[in-house]
C-alpha cells in the first residue's frame, strides 16, 4: 500500500508541512513549533529511561536482529566508561553536529522582544543546557539498555524487541513531528546564506525566496531518501562543517578581531580551539573514509 512506502510518506510530509513552514519570511512563529518539538524530545527521553527496566540483559537467545541472532553473555552487560574503536570517529562529529546552533543565533536575536547581549546569552545557555540534558539522558539509558548492541538509530533497537509496542510508536510519531517542525528553523539561515552569497546585490525577490527554499528542501529530501545510515551523514557533516563552525571559525575570528598580544591567554585559547578543531575534524574524517574503503 502507498501509505507503507516510507519514501512516499517522506515526500508528502515534506511538501505539506516542511515546505510551507520553510517559506515563512521570519522565524518568530517557529518559536511555538520548536517548543512543541522540545516537549516531544522530553517524552522520547522519558520513554528511553523507563524502557531500561523493560528489556533484560543478557538479551534472550531468540532475540533476532534482522536475519541474525544475538545472544548476549553476562559480560556484555557491564558498562564501559571509555571504549575507543573506529566507531569513536563518529562520536565527536555527531556531538558537534548536535550542538551546532550557531547559524540560528542572529535570527533568534532579531526576534527577541528587547534584543541584548545578556538576554541572548541567557537564551543560548538555557537552550544548550536543555539540549544537553535530553541528549545525555537518552544516550546514557539507551547504552545501558543495549550496551554493545545499541543501534545507530536508537529506536530501532526498541522496535525489534517490542515490534508492536504502542508507546514506542507514539515516540516515533513524536520524533517525526519534532524533526518536521524544527527543520524550517535550521533551513532559515541556510536560505539566508545562499541569498547573501548570490543575490546580495539585488532587492528582495519572492521568486528567489521560493526557488532557494524549494532547492534546499529538495536536497534534504533526496539525502533522507537515499542515505542508508544516518550515522554516516552525521559523521561526514560533523567532521567537516560542524567542527569548522564550532571550533575552527570562532578561533580564527577571535585571532582576527582581537587587539591583544599573541601570548595572551585569550589568543592562546583561540589557537588551542583552532588546532583542536582541525585535528578532530581531519582525524575523524580520515577514520570514517578508511572504514568506508574497508567496509
Amino acid at each position: 500500500s502507498w501509505y507503507l512506502d516510507g519514501r512516499l510518506l517522506l515526500l508528502i510530509t515534506s511538501v505539506c508541512i516542511v515546505f510551507p513552514l520553510a517559506l515563512l519570511p521570519k522565524i518568530g512563529f517557529l518559536g511555538y513549533t520548536s517548543s512543541l518539538s522540545f516537549f516531544f524530545m522530553v517524552y522520547f527521553a522519558l520513554v528511553i529511561i523507563i524502557k531500561k527496566w523493560s528489556i533484560p540483559c543478557p538479551l534472550p537467545l531468540n532475540f533476532a536482529t534482522g536475519f541474525s541472532q544475538i545472544s548476549n553473555s553476562t559480560g556484555d552487560c557491564n558498562a564501559q566508561l571509555f571504549n575507543f574503536s573506529k566507531e569513536t570517529a563518529y562520536a565527536i562529529p555527531t556531538m558537534a553536529f548536535s550542538f551546532l546552533c550557531h547559524t540560528s543565533v542572529l535570527p533568534i536575536y532579531c526576534e527577541l522582544q528587547s534584543p541584548s547581549k545578556s538576554r541572548m546569552q541567557k537564551v543560548a545557555n538555557t537552550g544548550i543546557a536543555l539540549s544537553f540534558l535530553v541528549y545525555f539522558l537518552s544516550a546514557l539509558f539507551g547504552y545501558l539498555t543495549f550496551y554493545d548492541h545499541v543501534d545507530s538509530e536508537l529506536l530501532q533497537g526498541y522496535s525489534k524487541y517490542f515490534p508492536r509496542d504502542t508507546v514506542i510508536m507514539t515516540v516515533k510519531l513524536g520524533i517525526l513531528f519534532a524533526v518536521l517542525l524544527t527543520v524550517p528553523l535550521i533551513h532559515f539561515p541556510a536560505r539566508k546564506a545562499v541569498m547573501m552569497i548570490f543575490f546580495s546585490h539585488l532587492p528582495f525577490s519572492l521568486i528567489h525566496h521560493i526557488f532557494i527554499t524549494l532547492v534546499l528542501n529538495a536536497i534534504v529530501v533526496l539525502l533522507a531518501m537515499y542515505v542508508p545510515d544516518i550515522r554516516q551523514l552525521f559523521g561526514v557533516v560533523g567532521s567537516t562543517t560542524s567542527t569548522c563552525l564550532l571550533f575552527v571559525y570562532p578561533g580564527l575570528f577571535y585571532l582576527k578581531i582581537s587587539t591583544e598580544d599573541f601570548i595572551s591567554w585569550q589568543k592562546l585559547g583561540a589557537c588551542a580551539l583552532l588546532i583542536f578543531g582541525l585535528l578532530v575534524g581531519l582525524l575523524s574524517l580520515s577514520i570514517i573514509m578508511y572504514s568506508w574503503v574497508h567496509h
